[in-house]
């Protein structure tokens, strides 16, 4: 008789996650995902800025899962799924039957209706997001050493970031310490340390999700690491040389996009019938469950799942391992003839650095903020990083950032070019 299957699709926090759980059950679980590599999103942003390598931050997925004997791993991106038949659709694998499905496909950059920013304006989900974001901040700064006109120079010394939640605030602090700091000596013709960064927010403050006294503290210190923040103003156009906002322009070459995600297309798959929000979220019931569909499940940035006082389960990484376990743990409720009570989301509280040194951290039951935030908040990231050996690297390349201000994967790779500027020629030397 063959076992019941299980297929995962996404092999991120919460899919990864709920296959590990599903380890010693006699059922079969097949991970599917489009790359073969589990992400540490968390720290993308140290990637996009050269402080960490990619390779620091992820793990290939079979080498996670290679003495989990339950365990099958597929590269392959799912395209459609077929409720009726219980069959989800590979674009290569072509149809895969489940017996339970569990959906933690993610979400991606939502730019509110005008999807034509994307190219000039990327956002910061996947590794490719992050290597070509430091490519074209690198390339900034080549280019302006290269520009003769000084219009020109400042726009490629000029750096926007699109949202004032965690990402914008640890992009545009990181943004800020490496012209600051670690590139400072290293051009002849500019000033590394007079590049202007911009962190724009619709909203009215920074950190919307912490504590008003923490938030206005993440502010501070970004002001203190030069960065212009501009709040109350939504962003109306981006383009390859200039942010507008309203009736403020912006001349720049680097924009960074951290201001709104929308879920993975699990509706148009699912079919009519099935409840989403406004970003394309699925509306699960109590135990994770698509309603209608028992046996399909949906967790991390794809799930809108809310808590027993009507708040929304934010998307990050806890919330989507807390879901995954979860999930796990009704498989084998349902194995067993059981039941479980509704999901409860445990909130452990939120972090975010600021810079070298500073960070804000929200418990709940304890806040605090400065340089124990920043080794709290280090620690914290450390210890989830799956594979030690990585724990061990990157614990060690930021002890050498602080210590000497190092930013070692300064790598221009191919992909994300900024855009060039058009300079009058250069006179030549002898003439």
């Amino acid at each position: 008789m063959s076992r019941p299957r299980v297929v995962i699709a996404g092999g991120g926090f919460g899919g990864l996650t709920a296959a590990k759980a599903l380890r010693k059950l006699p059922v079969d679980v097949i991970l599917i995902d489009r790359r073969n590599y589990h992400l540490f999103q968390p720290l993308l942003y140290q990637v996009a800025t050269a402080a960490l390598s990619p390779g620091q931050i992820a793990q290939p997925i079979r080498a996670i899962l290679r003495r989990q004997a339950n365990a099958t791993v597929l590269l392959d991106e799912i395209v459609g799924i077929d409720t009726a038949r219980k069959v989800v659709l590979g674009r290569q694998a072509g149809e895969i039957a489940y017996d339970t499905l569990i959906l933690a496909t993610g979400a991606t950059h939502a730019y509110f209706g005008h999807d034509e920013w994307a190219e000039v304006a990327p956002g910061l989900k996947t590794l490719d997001d992050a290597t070509a974001i430091r490519r074209r901040i690198l390339e900034a700064f080549e280019q302006a050493e290269l520009a003769i006109d000084p219009a020109v120079r400042d726009a490629f010394l000029t750096f926007v970031v699109i949202g004032a939640g965690p990402t914008g605030v640890e992009m545009a602090g990181a943004i800020a310490e490496l012209a600051r700091h670690t590139l400072a000596d290293d051009f002849r013709n500019i000033d590394p340390t007079t590049a202007r960064v911009v962190l724009i927010e619709a909203g009215s403050g920074v950190l919307p999700a912490m504590a008003p006294k923490l938030a206005k503290a993440a502010q501070a210190g970004l002001e203190r690491l030069g960065v212009d923040v501009k709040l109350n103003l939504p962003v109306t156009g981006c383009f390859p040389d200039r942010v507008e906002a309203g009736a403020t322009t912006i001349p720049c070459r680097t924009i960074v996009w951290a201001a709104g995600v929308k879920a993975s297309p699990i509706g148009a798959w699912l079919g009519e019938g099935v409840p989403l929000d406004r970003a394309g979220r699925v509306e699960v019931s109590s135990d994770l469950s698509v309603p209608g569909h028992p046996d399909i499940f949906v967790i991390g940035d794809a799930a809108r799942v809310m808590t027993s006082d009507g708040k929304q389960v934010p998307g990050i990484a806890p919330a989507a391992k807390q879901q995954g376990g979860y999930v796990a743990d009704v498989i084998r409720a349902r194995l067993e003839g059981r039941t479980l009570p509704a999901f409860s989301y445990v909130d452990r509280g939120s972090l975010a650095t600021i810079g070298r040194g500073e960070a804000v951290v929200d418990l709940g039951w304890l806040r605090f903020k400065g340089f124990l935030a920043w080794l709290f908040w280090g620690l914290v990231h450390i210890f989830f990083l799956i594979d030690f050996r990585n724990r061990l690297t990157v614990m060690f390349d930021w002890v050498w950032s602080y210590v000497g201000f190092g930013r070692n994967v300064r790598l221009i790779t191919s992909g994300g070019r900024a855009p060039e500027a058009k300079q009058p020629a250069r006179s030549d030397p002898a003439s």
